[in-house]
């Protein structure tokens, strides 16, 4: 069985609503969801011009590859509405692999870990809420360690 984590974001629409829709969407086709961290408010990063965003980490198990989870979280997306314009538009639905297992890959679709974790405090907040202890496998630093040393300063609260 695979352990991934997922970042989940909305800023368009019923951000809640389509959230929840989202996690419908990835326990039927991609696995057992074992936890959710809250949901958190955030300003939009890389284009502040657009409303805050809705993020939360989920942790999955599944028995999928890191290739089909991708393709099938891009599958899920499309289904959802979402239509990808230019770079840190505003989107109904924003599916991340942050982690899957420990392992680094390095693909055209799939880069993990995520290659921007620590520069993210909207990524590192709900991480350090549900694996603290987690090391990262590239930066061998912990997800509290990278949370503390965040440069990143955008306001990130619970929901």
């Amino acid at each position: 069985m695979n352990k991934i984590y997922l970042l989940l974001g909305s800023n368009l629409g019923d951000s809640i609503a389509q959230l929840s829709k989202a996690i419908l969407h990835i326990e039927k086709k991609i696995g057992c969801i074992n936890r959710k961290s809250n949901l958190y408010i955030t300003a939009a990063w890389g284009n502040p011009k657009q409303p805050h965003f809705l993020n939360q980490v989920i942790i999955v198990d599944t028995k999928l590859t890191a290739l089909k989870t991708m393709k099938t979280i891009l599958q899920i997306e499309k289904k959802m509405g979402r239509l990808r314009t230019v770079k840190n538009a505003p989107r109904i639905i924003d599916i991340d692999i942050l982690f899957f297992n420990k392992e680094i890959i390095n693909q055209e679709l799939l880069i993990t870990p995520h290659a921007q974790i620590q520069n993210r405090r909207f990524v590192l907040v709900p991480l350090n809420q549900l694996s603290p202890q987690l090391k990262h496998p590239i930066l061998k630093k912990s997800i509290h360690q990278l949370l503390i040393s965040c440069s990143d300063k955008l306001n990130v609260r619970k929901f």
